[in-house]
């Protein structure tokens, strides 16, 4: 099948950002008299926002907004001391220069550019929203259809890619085929995915862009 454009997903998708993550979270925890978490910890909580990570990773007692902010202010201080493409992620976008091509996080909008910007990745999106650019973010599909006005594709030929059960659910609710990435944080929540990738490789065949 050729797609006429493609929507990637970002943390467990492009980037592997867990140690970055994990740091931040943890140091809201110490703070808190609480023990550490580890990486398989907090990649079960990643996929639905900055907001629903720190609910998950913090006892409900102890979450507010205040602390949110905190974890966010940390996070930002380490945005990339350890976060990378995962293998193959950069050549595999070099080899798609021709694709309109888009990206779509939960994440704050202003932090997901900026982490973009630093790995020379920005230069590869015509658009990026993030959780923070809609009232409402994956899986509501409006992310997704507000992005295919921008890029002027059909949603029966653009292509959603991510590695979580939000990407899903947000692309079937759009009318648009899914790809689902083995190697990030996610799972499909037992739905089944229209494509599925074992490796970057696996889904540069996918897209005709052999690595």
């Amino acid at each position: 099948m050729t797609f006429s454009g493609l929507i990637f997903d970002l943390d467990g998708t492009l980037l592997d950002s867990l140690p970055d993550l994990t740091l931040a979270a943890n140091v809201i925890r110490n703070r808190l008299g609480l023990e550490p978490v580890d990486a398989d910890r907090v990649r079960a909580c990643v996929g639905d926002g900055a907001r629903k990570l720190l609910e998950r990773l913090l006892p409900e007692e102890l979450f507010s907004d205040e602390r949110l902010a905190q974890f966010l202010a940390i996070y930002r201080q380490h945005l990339t001391d350890q976060t990378r493409p995962f293998e193959g992620i950069p050549q595999l976008l070099e080899r798609l220069s021709g694709h309109p091509r888009a990206l779509i996080t939960n994440k704050p909008v202003e932090m997901a550019r900026e982490i973009l910007d630093r790995l020379d990745l920005a230069r590869h999106f015509s658009v990026v929203f993030g959780g923070d650019s809609f009232p409402e973010k994956k899986p509501h599909p409006r992310p997704l259809l507000e992005t295919l006005k921008r890029l002027g594709t059909p949603a029966a030929t653009t292509l959603m890619i991510g590695d979580h059960h939000t990407d899903l659910y947000a692309a079937r609710a759009a009318d648009m085929p899914f790809c689902f990435c083995r190697w990030g944080y996610g799972h499909t929540d037992g739905e089944t995915a229209d494509f599925e990738a074992g490796s970057v490789a696996d889904l540069a065949r996918l897209l005709g862009a052999d690595l």
